[in-house]
Formats: C-alpha cells, sequence, structure tokens
C-alpha cells in the first residue's frame, strides 16, 4: 500500500525524473461490504443506467462487492417528475427490483437539490399566486409524499436535502420555494414531510464541503446549517459526507486533517451520524504514469479515510462508481485532465481491474473501530438494526 512520504516523493521530484512504481496490487477474495459488515458498517455504491439483457460483468462486481445502492440520477425530482402530474416510476422501479432480487439495500438520493437548475423546470415556472408560501409548502408534500409512500420500506435511507449551502459565502442558497417561505424553514419542512411520509427511514442532509483550504466558509455553513435545524427540533439524523476528494495533494490534505477533525467532531457533538455517500478521487493534479497516478490517488484516499472512519458514528459507505468508464467525473468539465486522459478516480479501472485505490479502502476499513448505533453504545449491522 503507497505510504505518504512514498507519494509525495514520487509527486514532489524534478520535471523528467523517473517515478518510483506503485506497489502491486494486494488481492483478496473478501468482498468490501463483508468486510465493512464485520464492523458494523454498510458498504454500497451508486448505480447509473443499467445495461439490457441480464447482469453485466460490471454488475456482477457491484453485486460481490456492495450491499447497498443508491440511484445516481432515477429517484431525483427532475427524473421523477418532469412535468406537472402523476411521477414517472418506471425507471427507479425497475432498479429497486434489481436491487430486491439481489438483497441489496436502497438509499434515496434526493428529494430535494436546493439549487435552481436541479430543479424541474415546471417547479421553477411555476405559477405560485396570491398565496405563494402554501403553494410551496403543497408542491413540496405532494412531491415528498409521493416519492416516500411509494416506495415505502423499499429506501432504507434518504438524502433529504442535498447541498443547500453556497460553499463561496456559507450561505443558504435560494430557490423557487424557499424564496416563497424562507430558506431555513423549507429545509426543517422538507425533514418533517420525511419523517412524516417515510417514518422508519434514515434522513441525511447531504453536501460536499470536504477538508481542503478554500472550504471554510462550506464547513462553517454546513455547521450553522445543522445547528440551527437541530435548535428547531428538525427531523434530522445524519449528515452525509459526499466526500468528493482529490483536489488537495497527500501533503495539503494532511495540513489540513486538524480543520476536517474539528469539523466532524462539531457535527458528532451536536449528535448526528456521519455518512460517506459519494466516495471518489479526482486525480486531475497527479502525473499521467498510470503507477505513480493509481499511488497518488491511493494515499490521498488513506488520508481522508483513516481521519473519517475513526469516527464510530460514521456508519455508511458508499463510493460513486465502482469503476473508471462509469465515473460522472469523466464527463464533468471541471474534473478534465489537462493532458486529456481519462480519470482514474475509482477502485477499479475500466477493465474491471482492481487498483491500490481498493486495497486503500479495504484495509481502512479492517482498521476501523467498530461502528455504534446511533449513541447507544450498540454495535450497527448492515440490515439497520442493533
Amino acid at each position: 500500500m503507497p505510504n505518504r512520504r512514498s507519494v509525495l516523493t514520487m509527486l514532489g521530484g524534478a520535471a523528467g525524473a523517473v517515478l518510483l512504481p506503485a506497489p502491486a496490487f494486494a488481492a483478496t477474495s473478501e468482498s468490501l461490504k463483508d468486510i465493512a459488515a464485520r464492523k458494523g458498517m454498510r458498504f454500497g455504491c451508486t448505480v447509473g443506467r443499467r445495461s439490457e439483457g441480464g447482469d453485466s460483468a460490471y454488475e456482477q462486481l457491484l453485486v460481490r462487492e456492495c450491499g447497498m445502492i443508491v440511484a445516481e440520477n432515477a429517484t431525483k425530482w427532475p427524473a421523477l417528475q418532469p412535468q406537472p402530474g402523476p411521477h414517472r416510476f418506471a425507471a427507479a422501479d425497475q432498479m429497486v427490483a434489481w436491487a430486491k432480487e439481489r438483497r441489496l439495500l436502497v438509499r434515496g438520493h434526493t428529494l430535494l437539490w436546493q439549487a435552481r437548475r436541479w430543479l424541474p423546470d415546471w417547479v421553477n415556472q411555476y405559477d405560485f399566486g396570491a398565496s405563494p408560501a402554501r403553494v410551496a409548502e403543497r408542491l413540496m408534500t405532494e412531491h415528498i409524499k409521493a416519492v416516500c409512500t411509494h416506495f415505502g420500506r423499499n429506501i432504507f435511507s434518504y438524502d433529504v436535502v442535498n447541498e443547500a449551502v453556497d460553499p463561496k459565502t456559507g450561505e443558504l442558497i435560494g430557490n423557487v420555494l424557499n424564496q416563497k417561505m424562507g430558506a431555513l424553514e423549507q429545509i426543517d419542512l422538507a425533514f418533517v414531510l420525511a419523517r412524516q411520509y417515510a417514518p422508519n427511514a434514515q434522513l441525511v442532509y447531504n453536501d460536499y464541503m470536504g477538508p481542503g483550504a478554500g472550504s471554510e466558509k462550506h464547513r462553517a455553513g454546513v455547521l450553522a446549517l445543522l445547528a440551527a435545524l437541530r435548535a428547531r427540533g428538525t427531523p434530522i439524523d445524519a449528515l452525509g459526507l459526499q466526500s468528493h476528494i482529490g483536489n488537495t495533494l497527500p501533503a495539503a490534505a494532511t495540513a489540513a486533517g486538524s480543520d476536517w477533525r474539528k469539523f466532524l467532531d462539531q457535527v458528532s457533538d451536536m449528535g448526528y451520524d456521519l455518512l460517506i455517500t459519494e466516495f471518489d478521487v479526482n486525480d486531475r493534479q497527479l502525473p499521467a504514469d498510470v503507477a505513480a497516478r493509481d499511488a497518488g490517488v491511493a494515499a490521498i484516499a488513506r488520508d481522508y479515510l483513516d481521519l473519517t472512519l475513526s469516527y464510530p458514528r460514521c456508519r455508511d459507505f458508499l463510493l460513486w462508481g465502482m469503476a473508471d468508464h462509469v465515473s460522472w467525473l469523466q464527463q464533468w468539465d471541471e474534473a478534465r485532465r489537462a493532458d486529456g486522459l481519462p480519470q482514474r478516480c475509482t477502485p477499479y479501472d475500466s477493465d474491471l481491474r482492481p487498483k491500490p485505490l481498493r486495497e486503500t479502502i479495504a484495509h481502512a476499513l479492517k482498521i476501523m473501530p467498530p461502528r455504534l448505533n446511533s449513541g447507544q453504545g450498540q454495535i450497527y449491522r448492515p440490515d439497520g438494526t442493533p
């Protein structure tokens, strides 16, 4: 497994220097979900478009490694209700049925994504009339009720609200709904409705604040939001740490470690659980050489996971893609490498061969302390029971 010092040696040499090779991958037959389950953690991955004609090799890999899935897009509001009227559950139902056949748990992502561009166009253009707050509440109620009652116990956990904090200012993001009723009031209502219509589900606020420099206002804004929700008695169970990491190299990540630990301490002290919800490693700052790049990705992940998984209240771990060819980072403009090479951002390459990142994740799971059941002092089982 690459360590911090060896990776910094590789990345810090003069231009044209010979880079040290990454260590050989230590293959293991034990799945990541089984390693995690021994410590009381659930492990899973996002699922996007499924291939036709039965299980693909990638799907078989997902089932072997994962105990739960989350839809990349199929359960978002624009996908479920692109036009006013009944929700269109066909694609999401297919995913849930596929998961149930394979005894995989399913998370819901996301009931509300706060930015205007992630709401359905018809909601942004809606005529809220003379009682805008009441109409906004009705639209939210109809949507959350429809989704939660349709899926029932088939979805055990929801990202109720996604990315409500402006990372540049730390303030709450405005949209056509909360401009009618107040930003904090709208978020509170979303969780109240989710608890009403999904009473047994884990309810999560999900955001992408991270440990790096430049994320200070984002972290502060999330802390302020969580504190305000706790003061209101909002029924929120956990903070989702999206964990799209990699914008800082290992040395910078280490320097930011104390800030990240302080942030996680403050969230935990409020009584919230933690989830890693969308893990991947952006490699755009790393060298083109595959061995050096894979070693760098693994080292960055090790810094982050060793710290974050040291918290027993961090109870779920989801990847945002198991193999490189399905990763959203391949299409996201801001993640493109200057050399035009595809990202190597996930535990498996595009040919489904394991990389050092897979070994790093397995090791982090093995050395982390056992998970606790929501502060009750009990070991937390992957099926959600103490």
